[in-house]
């Protein structure tokens, strides 16, 4: 969607179609003719369900069903995917009381078509009340675009210097500052866990810590993302089925960087530092190895109990380096563990946080938004499965249980507890369409950790 088109307007249009949101009550209420035309098409105003209703001279009108519930961000989704070209104008509604399904008739009109020749359909907009927020909900497609756009990107073209290019094309279009060191450059800022990850990728796809600075006023917000462009699974390498889908293991980076956006083009009261180390964990001569003990920022030892675990190890020296700052909030996002998909499934990002009244937050957001989240405990006594007979830790436990748990205390270790945190387990893909999110890259929580952080830092914006 390297074009975003006109999706949402205000503006009068008196060729638009009207569009009326009908549940079983309101579809008694209509005309004869269009009763008679549901009966017809089976149209029985169920959540999500749209019906065109034919006229001399093409549509009358659409009627999009809610089944008597509220709107969702998905109402609008089936409607815009599937109607012809045009612009459409709800009737009966007020202000406000669209605007989250308003996001779903945009996000589904979304086409990663970089490598596609033949043509999409054309746009489809949608005509709101007077008074709506359609800018807000620009701003919010136009982020979650850009981490479906990230993500679904083959690593051939989205390396850690693409992480870069794109952390450097916010600051072009916000201002701030973005710096990046790379290479044997991170052994000489003290950053060893994430040149010992990333040091095996081929020339032109070295390691590095792309650090981005927004803002100069208002309370401190770090992001982090996990940015590991490919993982092969390094020496402990993943089977071919494995792979398939790990163009999006830097999923996490994808979310850092929508989110910043977000929060640039809202121009919130916050001092933002977005951190993403990007790597490629590839396999050559140089990979680090299981049974390696390699150091990091914080001055802990990790033994490398498994090369496939990369993602705390990048993690821990970019969280490290945001506690230098003492933010007073943190939050970080990574695909960091298949557990967390066995326990939760595609659909729900396993949340961690060191402070409930941020996880009140969250979760009301979650919520208000009709974003999920799930919080899951950071159980203390499964610390101990982190053991190593050698060093400070190992980085994967010891043991089976609990794996999402244990990645979630390692990179605890690596938290300030002074410091509010939260940890965002995100798979960051669909696996399967549905209405408004097509297989592909996903932003997950996103929405609702934009809420959050406003309403935890009580920002007024």
């Amino acid at each position: 969607m390297a074009q975003t088109p006109t999706l949402l307007t205000i503006k009068h249009n008196a060729k638009a179609i009207p569009v009326r949101i009908v549940c079983a009550e309101l579809l008694e209420q209509q005309s004869k003719d269009i009763r008679a035309w549901a009966k017809a098409s089976r149209f029985n105003a169920d959540a999500g369900q749209f019906l065109r209703v034919p006229s001399k001279e093409g549509v009358e009108a659409v009627l999009i069903g809610t089944g008597g519930e509220s709107l969702t961000p998905w109402s609008f989704a089936d409607a815009a995917a599937n109607l012809s070209e045009g612009a459409y104008a709800l009737e009966g509604t007020a202000a406000g009381e669209c605007e989250i399904a308003a996001l779903g008739w945009c996000l589904a009109q979304y086409r990663f078509d970089r490598y596609r020749s033949d043509e999409n359909n054309g746009p489809r907009t949608l005509v709101l009340p007077e008074g709506t927020n359609v800018e807000a909900i620009e701003r919010l497609v136009a982020s979650i675009c850009l981490v479906r756009d990230l993500v679904n990107t083959p690593a051939e073209h989205m390396g850690p210097a693409d992480l870069q290019d794109a952390a450097e094309a916010l600051t072009e279009e916000f201002g701030g500052s973005c710096t990046t060191t790379v290479g044997e450059d991170l052994l000489d800022e003290n950053f060893p866990a994430i040149h010992a990850v990333g040091r095996a990728a081929a020339e032109g796809r070295e390691p590095r810590l792309i650090d981005l600075r927004w803002g100069d006023r208002g309370p401190k917000l770090a992001i982090v993302g996990k940015g590991v462009c490919f993982d092969t699974g390094g020496l402990d390498l993943k089977p071919a089925s494995g792979m398939l889908i790990m163009k999006k293991d830097m999923g996490g980076a994808a979310h850092a960087l929508g989110l910043a956006r977000l929060i640039m083009a809202s121009d919130l009261k916050v001092q933002l530092r977005m951190l993403i180390p990007a790597v490629e964990n590839a396999v050559s001569g140089n990979a680090y190895r299981p049974g390696d003990v390699i150091a990091t920022r914080k001055g802990f030892s990790v033994e490398i109990g498994n090369t496939d675990a990369e993602g705390r190890v990048v993690l821990c020296d970019a969280l490290t380096l945001a506690c230098e700052d003492n933010p007073d909030l943190l939050m970080d996002f990574a695909t960091l563990t298949g557990a967390a998909r066995v326990a939760l499934g595609p659909d729900l990002p396993a949340t961690y946080s060191n402070d409930d009244a941020l996880w009140a937050a969250l979760e009301t957001a979650a919520k208000s938004a009709q974003d999920p989240l799930w919080r899951l405990p950071l159980w203390g006594p499964y610390d101990a499965m982190l053991k190593s007979e050698i060093a400070d830790m190992n980085n994967t436990a010891d043991g089976p249980f609990g794996g999402s748990i244990t990645a979630a205390l390692y990179l605890q270790r690596f938290v300030e507890k002074s410091v509010p945190w939260v940890h965002f387990d995100v798979f960051s893909w669909m696996p399967a369409a549905k209405p408004g999110r097509p297989k592909g890259g996903e932003a997950q929580g996103l929405r609702a950790s934009f809420d959050a952080l406003k309403s935890f830092l009580k920002l007024d914006a």
